[in-house]
């Protein structure tokens, strides 16, 4: 059986300086070595042990600093930037006023203000709002029915009924109704 050599070297050329050429012999030499056996242990044993050892190791040792790293670390001091409270709390530059804006902007805040006064006075929202009321008060009742006919303070989700025959359906539907105090 031979060694396998994990140096990467290129193979030899003639033409290449005498000391790639005298590494190359040496490469080859010891590819060529057999291993020597133990006995009693089969041959490939302790390379396939060593190799998942130093597997493991690769991946525990990093993984192990990583966790330490995460879990005990300290906080880092903000340092020259801790007592400075950000861009937001100067005050930019004041800028010229043009009076043609700001008479153009009050104009249309006064005409915006009244707009909206005059749709919250509307009838057309007033109706609007009390059907509202009254669908939201309707169905409020329905809603509650609904999910008490589904029986979801007991656990049964919509899905409950799918095997059911019809009859087993509708008796289970009494049931609800019963325990909810309905019909």
């Amino acid at each position: 059986m031979l060694c396998s050599s994990t140096l990467a070297v290129s193979p030899p050329s003639p033409v290449g300086p005498p000391a790639s050429r005298k590494v190359s012999r040496i490469t080859a030499m010891v590819r060529a070595q057999p291993l020597q056996e133990q006995p009693g242990v089969p041959p490939s044993a302790p390379t396939s042990l060593s190799t998942s050892r130093s597997r493991v190791l690769g991946v525990a040792i990093p993984l192990a600093a990583s966790v330490c790293l995460l879990l005990w670390s300290n906080p880092v001091d903000a340092g020259i930037l801790s007592g400075f409270s950000g861009l937001e709390s100067v005050p930019g530059p004041q800028l010229p006023r043009i009076n043609f804006l700001e008479e153009w902007n009050e104009k249309n805040q006064k005409k915006y203000a009244e707009f909206d006064s005059r749709f919250k006075s509307s009838s057309v929202l007033k109706e609007l709002l009390e059907k509202s009321k009254l669908n939201k008060e309707r169905n409020q009742r329905e809603l509650q029915d609904k999910y008490c006919l589904r029986g979801a303070e007991w656990g049964v989700g919509d899905c409950s009924t799918q095997g059911m025959t019809q009859e087993e359906r509708d008796e289970f539907v009494a049931t609800l109704k019963k325990r909810a105090g309905g019909d």
